[in-house]
């Protein structure tokens, strides 16, 4: 418990009560600089225990208040952990390019993609998850959130490592927006009887499974781009670990 006398910020002893905080404190506003702060503040340290496990269930189909109820902290403290937590995440979604020691065997790579349709905000406001993965490893080569233009399948393809690019063999279901971005020697364009994509097919299933902004009819959306962009990153970089130990 500490137990103020003057403003935290410029520690100035001019202030004045101003309402209360949600928990029903009273709260108090300074003259001299506008800081709002409370007499009596406790300050709750969050376990290293507590942060371990919330990084767990961050990659699973758990809600944010749903977080705050199992572990027993705020949401305002929990959303700033949160954005460490995504920022902390590789651009490269710990994407593990088998080694290649000649050209021959760079043929050898193959590679699906596909859409899955998420929304940000209101269900008007369609994103659109393009995605890449290496049928072998299963692990996700990258991924883009876009409308569903030739434009987003052009982004998704400049992700890839260079080694795709190069040489993999892509399997789509055929969708107009690869064409001219996938070059023609690489693209294989199949239906789901021929399974060439059930990989995929797969993870996309299990995207909607394990993160519940992308579940169908969910309470769970995601209020801004950057939080939902955040989200799919931090599950991709940790299922390809697991991917790539197994």
């Amino acid at each position: 418990m500490i137990i103020r006398d003057s403003c935290p910020k410029c520690h100035s002893k001019q202030y004045k009560k101003n309402g209360h905080i949600p928990s029903g404190k009273q709260s108090h506003l300074c003259k001299d600089c506008g800081q709002q702060f409370v007499l009596e503040f406790e300050q709750r340290l969050v376990s290293e225990e507590k942060r371990a496990l919330i990084r767990r269930l961050l990659a699973e189909r758990l809600s944010l208040r749903g977080i705050c109820r199992a572990v027993g902290v705020g949401m305002k403290w929990l959303m700033g952990f949160i954005v460490e937590c995504y920022e902390s995440v590789p651009e490269h979604l710990n994407v593990q390019v088998p080694a290649c020691p000649d050209n021959v065997l760079l043929y050898r790579l193959r590679a699906e993609a596909d859409e899955l349709q998420s929304f940000v905000g209101k269900k008007e406001n369609k994103q659109w998850l393009w995605l890449a993965i290496d049928s072998h490893t299963r692990q996700a080569l990258a991924f883009h959130v876009g409308d569903r233009s030739q434009k987003s399948a052009r982004k998704l393809w400049n992700k890839l490592p260079a080694a795709y690019r190069q040489s993999a063999t892509f399997w789509t279901d055929g969708y107009v927006s690869y064409q001219g971005v996938i070059p023609t020697s690489q693209h294989r364009v199949v239906t789901k009887a021929f399974r060439k994509t059930n990989h995929i097919e797969r993870l996309n299933c299990t995207l909607r499974q394990r993160v519940s902004r992308l579940v169908r009819a969910t309470l769970s959306f995601s209020k801004k781009l950057d939080n939902h962009i955040g989200a799919i990153t931090y599950f991709l970089s940790h299922n390809n670990l697991k991917a790539g130990r197994a």
